[in-house]
C-alpha cells in the first residue's frame, strides 16, 4: 500500500521518522514535502495529501505539523476525508474503529520516533467497526456534502 505523507517545517523531522516507520510496517511512503526544515505554509502541503485521499487514489494519508491541528483542519475541508489528530495509541485506535479516519495528523513537536511508529502501527492495523458507527460516519457525509469543495 502506498501512503502519501507531507509536513510543514515544524513537522519535518517527525515526517522523516514517520517515513521510516511506514516502510518498517511494509508500506511505501510517497513524500509530498516539505523537504527541509525551512519555514513553509502548512496548507500547501496538507492539500496535496488530502486531494489524493479525497479522490480515492489512496486509502490513507499522513500529515504532520507542529501541533497537527493546522494540517487536520485543512484536510477536513475535503468531503471524503476524515482526518484525525492523533497523539496516542488509544486515539489512533478509536479514530479508526469509530470514525473510519483515513488521514492521521500527528503533532510533530509532541511525539518522538517510537511514539510515531506506535501510533502509525495502530492506525494502519485497526479496522473500522461499522455497525452503529457506520450511520454516524454516513451522517458526516450527508450533513456536509453541500458545503464541500
Amino acid at each position: 500500500m502506498i501512503i502519501p505523507i507531507a509536513s510543514d517545517h515544524a513537522g519535518y523531522d517527525a515526517k522523516e521518522a514517520a517515513k521510516k516507520a511506514i516502510e518498517k510496517l511494509g508500506y511505501m511512503p510517497i513524500d509530498f514535502g516539505t523537504h527541509s526544515p525551512e519555514s513553509v505554509d502548512y496548507p500547501e502541503f496538507a492539500v496535496q495529501v488530502a486531494k489524493k485521499v479525497n479522490a480515492g487514489e489512496h486509502d490513507f494519508g499522513v500529515l504532520i505539523c507542529g501541533s497537527g491541528q493546522g494540517m487536520c483542519m485543512t484536510a477536513n475541508k475535503y468531503p471524503n476525508v476524515r482526518a484525525a489528530l492523533v497523539y496516542s495509541m488509544d486515539v489512533a485506535s478509536m479514530s479508526r474503529k469509530h470514525n473510519n479516519a483515513n488521514i492521521i495528523c500527528l503533532p510533530g513537536k509532541e511525539l518522538n520516533s517510537d511514539q510515531i511508529e506506535a501510533v502509525l502501527k495502530v492506525f494502519f492495523s485497526t479496522s473500522f467497526d461499522g455497525g452503529r458507527h457506520e450511520r454516524r460516519v454516513e451522517k458526516i457525509q450527508t450533513l456536509t456534502e453541500k458545503q464541500s469543495i
